[in-house]
């Protein structure tokens, strides 16, 4: 996929946040000295770890170049690592992982969750926010539309470069024998202008693998099929507005001492 682009994605800053925040909120650590912040964006995750933990030797990793940018920008004063989640394994295990919103793009997670949790020091915390959304209308008219002929061709199985999540059974079952697992799902309802300010949302995350393999001509059409299910999927409220319901999970675990 092309890389990300931090201006889209930070368009709706405080409602990406704000998981980031209630994630951070159930973590039972007082204070850390390493920290990392896997997938860490444009660094609004990262911010509020820096102020949850100013004493401590913060890191972000991202695999986005464009993101890391916005990061350093951002919050000079910390570091920031062009480096993929996937095969990210620390010199030596830290206190808090912390990963909100990415690893939904890595797959795998029945592997990946417990090397996470090997990274962690004793007494410390693996802290995980996930989207849960794809059986939303926001995702499965995404796969429509691209099953359609004017698109399929030239995208195949797009849905497959984002792995389905497990069930929050399962991932409390791998971590439980080395931590004390609180999983909990939450779904918010995003108060959002219009369809066409849910497409915007989704064209920075969810829409990536659908539309990168277009033309420009044949993403202009992508778009505007897509803009009109979700305007019928998404009626206005009383007030005009669209209400974008986005389920999530959510996992922090504390490593036994």
């Amino acid at each position: 996929m092309s890389d990300w682009n931090p201006s889209l994605y930070t368009r709706f800053e405080d409602e990406r946040t704000r998981p980031a925040a209630e994630l951070l909120a159930r973590v039972p650590l007082t204070q850390a000295v390493q920290v990392v912040d896997l997938g860490c964006g444009p660094g609004n995750s990262t911010e509020l770890l820096a102020a949850r933990y100013p004493a401590a030797h913060i890191v972000g990793l991202d695999s986005s170049q464009a993101m890391l940018a916005a990061a350093r920008e951002r919050l000079p004063a910390l570091v920031f690592e062009h480096g993929d989640i996937a095969e990210w394994s620390p010199a030596a295990p830290v206190e808090l992982v912390y990963a909100n919103a990415a690893l939904q793009w890595i797959p795998d997670h029945e592997r990946l969750l417990p090397r996470l949790m090997a990274a962690v020091a004793p007494g410390g915390a693996l802290a995980v926010q996930m989207p849960d959304n794809l059986d939303e209308p926001s995702h499965t008219l995404m796969r429509e539309t691209a099953a359609g002929p004017r698109f399929a061709p030239q995208l195949g199985d797009a849905s497959a470069l984002r792995a389905r999540i497990l069930s929050a059974e399962r991932y409390y079952d791998l971590l439980a024998p080395h931590a004390d697992v609180d999983v909990w799902r939450t779904t918010y309802h995003h108060r959002m202008d219009d369809a066409a300010a849910i497409v915007q949302w989704l064209r920075s995350t969810g829409l990536r693998p659908f539309l990168d393999p277009l033309t420009p001509e044949l993403q202009a059409l992508f778009l505007a099929d897509y803009t009109r299910r979700i305007d019928a999927a998404y009626p206005a409220r009383a007030d005009g507005r669209r209400l974008l319901a986005f389920p999530r999970l959510f996992i922090v675990a504390r490593r036994s001492t």
